[in-house]
């Protein structure tokens, strides 16, 4: 499960954990509490048991639910399905007006990836709109991670922050691009219907692949930002000046 990050050290500081004591895990010399086990198994959403018992006596229930006799001929298999060519894997840059402050942009950076056949995305909320929602600023209690479905004209995903009992629904479709590196459709969240604030807006997702430069520069302005700061393709896909319909 650590293989997949690139730093034990970030992983640690992800996790809360003293690096030489979760190597001392690692090594077999030592083992977690049981609210430290608990807090390893809910950051990377596996069952204890995984830890506990020989891997092969856990059950996969991978994809119970989709499969299902219930929804299994509406949500089945086949809807996770995700094409390569349609979400490419890799680091994705995303926009939207924000859903707190309309003079306010949301920019950030985002992992999509592909494991057991079906494709997942990884991202962090911005601090500053945690903030102004009264919520927690930390690392793992800004994360959000979601899972993709296959559409008729696009591709959607449903994604919340970790223990979260909210989420946010997305629809996209590919941009006609030349490079064909953009996804353009809307965001919506669950939450009551305000006059204060919004549940749902435009978004734009920007495949960057291995271009250093602009993930150097979305890292770096990542947050709540001006709409004017936006890159100016984002800012032109997102039409602040019109109503969402």
């Amino acid at each position: 499960m650590s293989s997949q990050y690139p730093s034990i050290a970030g992983l640690c500081r992800e996790l809360g954990i003293n690096r030489t004591q979760f190597n001392r895990y690692l090594s077999g010399e030592s083992f977690p509490r049981p609210d430290v086990l608990h807090r390893i198994c809910t950051f990377f959403g596996k069952d204890a048991r995984i830890l506990l018992e020989p891997v092969e006596s856990v059950p996969d229930n991978g994809n119970d639910m989709l499969s299902h006799p219930v929804i299994r001929d509406f949500l089945g298999r086949n809807s996770t399905d995700v094409p390569e060519e349609m979400v490419p894997s890799g680091l994705y840059r995303f926009s939207r007006r924000s859903f707190v402050d309309d003079s306010q942009a949301v920019l950030g950076l985002m992992l999509i990836f592909r494991e057991s056949g079906f494709t997942f995305l990884r991202g962090y909320e911005a601090k500053e709109a945690m903030e102004q929602q009264g919520l927690s600023t930390k690392g793992p209690d800004r994360e959000f991670r979601g899972v993709f479905l296959q559409q008729e004209e696009g591709v959607a995903n449903i994604a919340s922050r970790r223990g979260s009992i909210t989420c946010s629904y997305q629809f996209l479709s590919r941009y006609p691009t030349m490079d064909g590196h953009f996804l353009e459709g809307y965001s919506a969240r669950s939450a009551r219907e305000s006059v204060r604030t919004r549940r749902v807006g435009r978004t734009v997702y920007e495949y960057l692949n291995n271009n250093r430069d602009a993930i150097r520069w979305t890292a770096k302005h990542a947050g709540l930002l001006p709409q004017e700061d936006l890159p100016k393709f984002h800012q032109r896909l997102l039409r602040f000046d019109e109503a969402f319909q």
